[in-house]
């Protein structure tokens, strides 16, 4: 069978034949409430007022247009694909496997950067609360900590990490709806009045990190083939709850800025605890500051629990080793890919800071938005249908090719750097499920060159010039060890950037797995 069928095998439609249909539009929407509000509104109320001051909350307003397409988008693709797997379930059908492997890719890229984001905001809130803790030896200790503990939680079972979710759900509102019920009496007008219309690329700039608040309407919707008639419940529970979580961070914006005014820029790390201490004291900032610590460690837990699911099935599928498919012998969990997961969003959190991982997961995330919304257009040409009457509006047709606009624009605002991050991994998970199609020596000499590239990559990654995500002229680098480096003049052209140190660790690891496996051909020692 061709690996771009867009149909279900046997297996598959009796797997989906056993889920029950029991998710209405209360919990469907509860969920991607949940889902979307997490430890992101804690800091980026600051980071948007840095670039726009008290317009702010034109930022909001225009990612809110921008996800009304969106969420059309997914509301019209998953009222015609009922299955479980959310939006890679509608790329696949519509584009074929490879494609939707494509976006599970991405949405890997996607969880490990905003992973690793958060916690970098849960490190900031504990150090807010315990100064002792921001040095940045303890600041890496904690980091590997909270890794190692959710990673200890989640290899003893789906139980237990389960568990953990539910202990820090509801957690995490009860400080915003305190902030916001009392902060909204101490907003003084002149804080949150302007008079010039911030101009374009100041406010796409804004657009392309605050989309990070809006993101996981997308997690919500993976189980699909659950939901009570998808034509109608993904709709309205969509737009929902992207009502309640706009109203929301406009609220948490507007009380920000209205009671610290142009100060709020200053406290990049914990915006919404500053605030509250105006308002509600000492104690009241501890309490916003638990509250991001929950939050952030909340989102970090579902993550961890979730996540590694995808390289799971990436190594059960062969595009990946094996051995990423290893499941604990006692506990029955996959325990290589959890373990695998958090090293990766590790190394992501000890060098670069939340508003870098924050730009990069949401690159990643609207290149899936965009296979999703070209998706959307294909189903409806094709008139693909599941369960019932889709969801279909005058216009439905043009929406998809609206939202590909907005996509387009938001992400004309990115950097090189990030295109760059997110087309090198597309480019090796390309050649790693090419190398699923290819026979006798060449998968090995291919899947040693990808191996080594991935591994070249990750070196050069956590050895690149730069120091928590700001660049570090590569001279000031070198100079320290100049009399060991000797010749600077050659190799500053090659590492004067950190992708530079990317592409060519990648690269030196690439030719140095294919000529170990083509060695090992010739000397006839067989490589796995």
């Amino acid at each position: 069978m061709s690996h771009d069928a867009p149909v279900l095998t046997q297996n598959e439609e009796r797997a989906e034949a056993q889920l029950v249909r029991a998710i209405g539009i209360p919990a469907l929407t509860a969920n991607i409430v949940n889902s979307t509000i997490g430890a992101g509104i804690f800091v980026l109320p600051a980071l948007v007022a840095k670039g726009l001051g008290p317009a702010a909350p034109l930022a909001f307003i225009a990612c809110a247009l921008a996800m009304i397409l969106f969420v059309t988008c997914f509301a019209v693709a998953g009222s015609r694909v009922s299955l479980t797997g959310g939006l890679y379930a509608y790329v696949e059908v519509a584009f074929g496997r490879y494609v939707g492997f494509l976006a599970g890719v991405l949405y890997c890229l996607t969880a490990v950067a905003a992973v690793a984001g958060v916690v970098n905001v849960f490190v900031d809130s504990i150090a807010a609360l315990v100064p002792l803790l921001g040095n940045p030896i303890i600041r890496v200790v904690v980091m590997f900590l909270v890794y190692g503990v959710l990673v200890a939680i989640n290899v003893r079972g789906v139980r237990e990490g389960a568990g953990a979710v539910t202990v820090v759900t509801i957690a995490k509102l009860l400080p915003i709806l305190l902030f916001l019920c009392v902060g909204i009496s101490f907003v003084h007008p002149t804080n949150i009045g302007w008079s010039a219309w911030p101009g374009s690329k100041a406010l796409g700039d804004s657009v392309l990190l605050l989309i990070f608040a809006f993101v996981g309407i997308e997690v919500a919707l993976i189980p699909s083939g659950e939901v009570k008639n998808p034509a109608r419940t993904v709709p309205r529970s969509a737009y929902l709850a992207l009502v309640i979580t706009t109203i929301v961070y406009i609220m948490i914006q507007l009380v920000a800025q209205g009671t610290l005014g142009s100060d709020l820029a200053n406290h990049p790390t914990a915006p919404l605890a500053e605030s509250a201490a105006l308002f509600l004291g000492n104690t009241g900032r501890t309490i916003l500051l638990a509250g991001a610590t929950i939050s952030a460690f909340g989102f970090v837990t579902s993550d961890i629990l979730s996540s590694p699911r995808m390289l799971f099935a990436f190594g059960r599928d062969g595009v990946i080793p094996a051995w990423f498919a290893h499941v604990h012998p006692r506990y029955r969990s996959p325990d290589v890919a959890i373990i695998a997961y958090a090293a990766i969003a590790f190394a992501f959190s000890v060098t670069s800071t939340f508003e870098a991982l924050a730009v990069l997961s949401n690159v990643a995330v609207l290149l899936m938005y965009f296979l999703c919304c070209a998706a959307c257009w294909i189903l409806v040409q094709r008139d693909v249908r599941a369960d019932g009457s889709p969801f279909n509006f005058p216009g439905a047709r043009i929406v998809p090719a609206l939202a590909i606009v907005a996509i387009v624009w938001i992400l004309t605002h990115a950097t090189v750097r990030e295109f760059a991050v997110n087309g090198a991994v597309l480019i090796v998970a390309s050649l790693l499920y090419c190398s699923r199609q290819l026979e006798g020596v060449w998968v090995q000499q291919v899947k040693a060159a990808v191996g080594g590239a991935i591994i070249g990559g990750f070196i050069a990654f956590l050895v690149r010039p730069s120091l928590l995500g700001h660049q570090v002229a590569f001279v000031d680098v070198i100079t320290a060890g100049a009399y060991l480096k000797g010749n600077e003049q050659l190799w500053m052209p090659l590492a004067q950037t950190s992708l530079n140190f990317l592409i060519a660790g990648v690269i030196l690891g690439g030719l140095t797995g294919f000529a170990v496996a083509h060695a090992a051909k010739h000397l006839r020692i067989s490589v796995k």
